[in-house]
């Protein structure tokens, strides 16, 4: 049975345009607790149908839950940006729907329609919009969770599911210049279409920590793992696709199952095609990219960075960053085209307020 459903009151509160007293210079990227959340259940074989937002907290689930014992989940990460008008945007949330559907399939997990996510995201912004901050101040991100929340002993497939959103003000993921050591020892996924490394399951992100906790404590700021099979391509950090530019040219390793095709990844791409770059989606070596003239990520959370360092075997290589970097001209467009400021003429936002 699904949670009691406030939309009336949830509703009520919307209309208030008063922004929450915290002062949005403060906030970073970590979690602001809100108003609503948006739950929907559906049991095995059957399709999702209605979900309900309550109130943000703590729900029950039972011990025996295949999310809690065997893993069975995934996620996935969007934003809403205020315009300088006060409109509220979404950026290519179809997509987002999309990349869960085949994280669900490869899970053996029941997902929502896409027209049931993005319109669960919308309920869910709607009911929260005095936690988009203002223009230029931060966003408003999103975590859509997919959950077997059924309970049972034996390895399989959950007799439950739950499709559930919540969301927090965000702003930098990260401050300052951006340091990544290449990771040598631990790999972030398999390589090849075998594992799970092209899906956002939530089992792929804890196997990082010890990477990233000892890089972190030797003062670097993320980790760049390389590829399972050879060890000489580079793949992915810890949450962010990679690019490497050499002149006009830009390249970036393919999502070939074991690399998460990310969506700003995708957007980024098309942007500099359309910007006149020459982009190409390949395996990229370590050689390739210790002799770059800039490296940069991408990201929900981290959008398009500059990378400043990257230290491999014990040597710092250094890159182009500023301004005038070509991963400073696709941000500021790509950023141009969430918040409103550049038309939107590939019909990626999705106006909500």
């Amino acid at each position: 049975m699904a949670p009691p459903s406030v939309l009336e009151n949830c509703l009520e509160d919307s209309n208030s345009e008063t922004y929450p007293d915290i002062n949005w210079e403060d906030i970073g990227f970590s979690l602001v607790p809100t108003d609503y959340m948006y739950v929907m259940k559906c049991a095995k074989g059957e399709k999702f149908s209605h979900g309900n937002l309550i109130r943000y907290g703590t729900f029950e689930v039972s011990p025996a839950a295949g999310i809690l014992n065997y893993g069975q989940g995934i996620f996935e990460g969007l934003k809403a940006y205020r315009t300088e008008e006060g409109s509220i945007l979404l950026f290519r949330p179809e997509e987002n729907a999309l990349r869960m559907k085949a994280g669900a399939d490869r899970l053996c997990m029941t997902s929502p329609s896409v027209e049931q996510f993005i319109n669960a995201v919308k309920e869910t912004v709607l009911a929260n919009k005095r936690w988009v901050p203002p223009a230029g101040r931060g966003t408003l991100y999103l975590r859509p969770l997919l959950m077997g929340t059924g309970a049972a002993l034996g390895v399989g497939p959950s007799t439950e599911y739950t499709f559930l959103i919540y969301c927090s003000p965000v702003s930098n993921y990260h401050k300052g210049s951006l340091n990544f050591k290449v990771e040598e020892k631990l790999y972030r996924a398999i390589s090849g279409f075998s594992g799970t490394g092209g899906i956002k399951s939530v089992t792929n992100y804890a196997p990082v920590y010890p990477a990233t906790t000892e890089a972190k404590a030797e003062g670097f700021s993320d980790v760049l793992f390389l590829d399972a099979a050879t060890g000489k391509h580079i793949e992915e950090g810890s949450a962010c696709n990679m690019f490497v530019v050499k002149g006009n040219a830009i390249c970036t390793p393919t999502t070939d199952g074991a690399i998460l095709p990310g969506i700003t990844r995708k957007s980024v791409i098309a942007i500099a095609l359309d910007l006149g770059y020459q982009v190409t989606e390949r395996g990229v070596t370590v050689e390739e990219m210790l002799v770059a003239d800039e490296l940069f990520c991408t990201g929900t959370a981290v959008v398009v960075n500059n990378i400043a360092s990257v230290t491999y075997k014990n040597t710092k290589i250094e890159y182009k960053t500023g301004a005038e970097t070509v991963a400073q001209k696709l941000r500021k467009t790509l950023l141009g085209i969430q918040t409103g400021t550049i038309e939107d003429r590939k019909g990626w936002t999705v106006r909500v307020l």
